[in-house]
């Protein structure tokens, strides 16, 4: 499978719960359980670099720098961990991030992630989505959906987010919420969102923490959502917001482990 399209048309850290609960329907349209000993250059693309020159640090200052090396990215017993380095020497971070850019293109439907979560001051484990461009990117007006953040001072809230041209962080206007998951750094929980014509629905484990609906009145400018977005998984270290109250070495490495990614058509039914 070379390409999908579907038109169809997230100081001290300390410990940080939510039952699981799901249903797999007939309207799985594709799936990656990270099967064998690497990852699936069907499915994804794996970054290198730091954004230099182009976005040094990544427009929030991030330390890491994004590698392809086993010690950052491996696939094994049917996980995929992202591994942040400290290394004490250079006195550098590495770390990783994958995307499905040009492999795994949605518009509309319901992604999920099963992930279990690093845990250190200074950490910052996100699954997000960027418009899939024929052009460059024009952020935030192209959009950004960001299903899961998690930052290690903060580090038993899940945050769900969009950032548009009228909604971002920039201008103190980004549209956002939180849950509190107690045990996100010793358990799995699935990290999903439900993306239709009109809606924007944030899950963990199946309960909902944020909904964003579509007014009839929304322009671009508040709903950039109607085009094919990708998937992006990175550990990022350090940065405007998980460093704000700086990083602590000695805590890594850190890994950031998933387990299974599931895009549905639609919403699957719970169970009664």
């Amino acid at each position: 499978m070379k390409h999908l399209y579907f038109p169809i048309v997230f100081f001290i850290v300390i410990s940080c719960s939510v039952e699981k609960s799901k249903e797999y329907p007939v309207n799985l349209v594709w799936e990656d359980n990270f099967k064998g000993s690497s990852l699936d250059t069907n499915f994804w693309n794996i970054y290198i670099g730091n954004g230099c020159p182009e976005l040094c640090g990544f427009g929030n200052h991030e330390l890491q720098y994004y590698t392809n090396g086993s010690s950052n990215l491996k696939v094994d017993n049917g996980m995929l961990t992202i591994s942040a380095y400290y290394d004490t020497v250079s006195t550098l971070f590495t770390s990783a991030k994958i995307t499905t850019k040009n492999k795994v293109d949605f518009q509309k439907g319901y992604l999920e992630v099963v992930a279990k979560l690093p845990n250190a001051k200074g950490s910052w484990p996100a699954i997000w989505m960027l418009p899939t461009l024929d052009r460059a990117l024009n952020w935030p007006l192209d959009g950004e959906i960001d299903i899961m953040e998690n930052v290690g001072y903060d580090s038993c809230k899940i945050l769900g987010t969009i950032h548009t041209k009228a909604y971002n962080h920039t201008i103190n206007t980004q549209k956002s919420d939180s849950i509190v998951i107690n045990t996100a750094h010793q358990n799995f929980h699935t990290y999903a969102i439900n993306w239709t014509d009109s809606i924007l629905e944030w899950y963990v484990d199946s309960e909902l923490y944020n909904r964003i609906k579509r007014s009839s009145n929304d322009r671009i400018e508040q709903w950039p959502f109607d085009k094919s977005f990708h998937l992006i998984l990175n550990q990022a270290v350090g940065g405007d917001w998980g460093g704000r109250f700086g990083v602590d070495t000695s805590s890594y490495p850190q890994d950031f482990i998933i387990e299974s990614v599931r895009l549905f058509k639609r919403m699957p039914k719970k169970s009664s």
